[in-house]
């Protein structure tokens, strides 16, 4: 049970680090363009991009995929600029096609869980738990993604409701700006 809950606060710790803020910015982008009433949708997404995280980095973590890490640190802010440019010219502020959505952050999440394997493996060393370590260690993961998205949610509600913000406009508006960041990112990592 220490080795649960000592995996798991690295994980929530290691998401919502903000020397690491492109998993933040990923997360913002998935799911800023939404509103509360849309949780099932952010769930859907969220868990598809999950999965594919936590595929990836365990396959890592057991050298079935080997990536170099410059592509990954690369390839890293290129789907956050994807996501955004979708944001941005989507017509509709709230996408219909969940499907395509749901695909593109599973695919998108594979790419990110090799960005945290070599961290992962770092920590684990010679370990004899590995699957209960990894377990946790997504599992901290995950509940550092529901801050974001929970953050990003109450923000856009705030905006959106109270304030009165048009959605489009918040949506143009916190898509640009991820995609001017992530856009330096990219340049900055070009291999």
């Amino acid at each position: 049970m220490q080795d649960f809950s000592l995996f798991f606060e690295l994980g929530w710790q290691h998401i919502l680090d903000w020397q690491g803020y492109d998993h933040i910015l990923f997360v913002t982008a998935l799911c800023g363009t939404y509103l509360i009433k849309d949780w099932k949708k952010i769930l859907i997404l969220i868990t598809a991009f999950t999965i594919g995280h936590s595929l990836t980095l365990a396959l890592s973590i057991f050298n079935k995929i080997l990536i170099p890490t410059v592509w990954v640190e690369f390839l890293i802010p290129v789907t956050i600029l994807i996501t955004t440019v979708l944001n941005i010219i989507n017509k509709q502020t709230i996408r219909k096609n969940i499907s395509s959505s749901y695909w593109l952050a599973l695919i998108f999440g594979l790419i990110h869980g090799l960005g945290f394997s070599n961290y992962l493996k770092s920590l684990m060393g010679k370990s004899n738990n590995v699957v209960a370590e990894l377990f946790a260690f997504n599992i901290g993961l995950e509940f550092g993604q529901i801050i974001i998205v929970f953050s990003i949610l109450v923000l856009s509600f705030l905006l959106v409701n109270v304030i009165r913000v048009q959605k489009r406009e918040w949506n143009l508006f916190i898509s640009s700006a991820i995609f001017g960041i992530s856009l330096i990112m990219a340049i900055e990592r070009i291999p």
